[in-house]
């Protein structure tokens, strides 16, 4: 079943979406957040698969219709990217999937490079019961992190200076310390981005298939 953009409320604005529906017509919620690039084919499609695994996917828009395909051009959005709008939208995402018809009512994060920060970030604001992080940082923002309720799950890459595999480690150890339930993945040989199959640069196919499986058994634990 294709995908299509819809439109739910953020604190007082609109926010757009990519909307993606599981053939049973029902399942649990996920909320899926961009790389830096913006709400690109390759994050739609990432929804669509998340669909054809039985959820209900949502990809909320941060950017608001803007997207980059250069590194210097999607640093740009990102930097403009206000943090505290960002939020408003995630969290409108999120209550929006959690009171859609199709979804069943537990709700899981996935965010990547700039949105696996993000993924982290909205499982402070509303409750995620499984957060997953691929090679997330935070930029500019320090959440609360003893407000996480759910699991979380983070997919780190061997070979990465904006989210290395220290602070991933520090990370970990942070949330162990808050007494959260949390397992981080380091790929060997991998670097930033590599679930990113349309960045022949950067992916890596092994790793990336190995932590969506883990994804799934994440999900499947948490949130059936």
């Amino acid at each position: 079943m294709a995908g299509q953009m819809v439109k739910f409320p953020s604190d007082g604005h609109e926010c757009e979406g990519y909307l993606a529906l599981p053939a049973s017509g029902k399942g649990p919620g996920v909320l899926v957040i961009q790389e830096w690039w913006g709400l690109v084919p390759n994050i739609t499609n990432i929804a669509d698969r998340l669909a054809a695994e039985g959820y209900v996917a949502l990809a909320p828009d941060l950017y608001h219709g803007k997207t980059a395909k250069e590194p210097d051009e999607a640093g740009k959005l990102m930097m403009s990217m206000k943090m505290d709008e960002a939020a408003k939208d995630m969290s409108g995402g999120a209550d929006y999937l959690k009171g859609h018809a199709a979804c069943t009512g537990k709700l899981g994060s996935v965010g990547f490079c700039l949105g696996g920060g993000l993924s982290l970030y909205i499982a402070t604001l509303r409750p995620i019961d499984a957060c997953v992080i691929y090679y997330g940082a935070l930029p500019g923002v320090q959440p609360d992190l003893s407000k996480v309720a759910g699991a979380v799950l983070g997919h780190y890459a061997e070979h990465d200076e904006w989210a290395s595999p220290a602070t991933a480690r520090a990370l970990e150890q942070q949330l162990k310390g808050l007494g959260k339930q949390v397992e981080f993945h380091i790929y060997p040989g991998t670097q930033h981005g590599f679930f990113n199959d349309t960045r022949p640069d950067v992916h890596h196919a092994e790793a990336s298939r190995q932590t969506w499986e883990r994804t799934l058994a994440f999900y499947k634990q948490h949130l059936s």
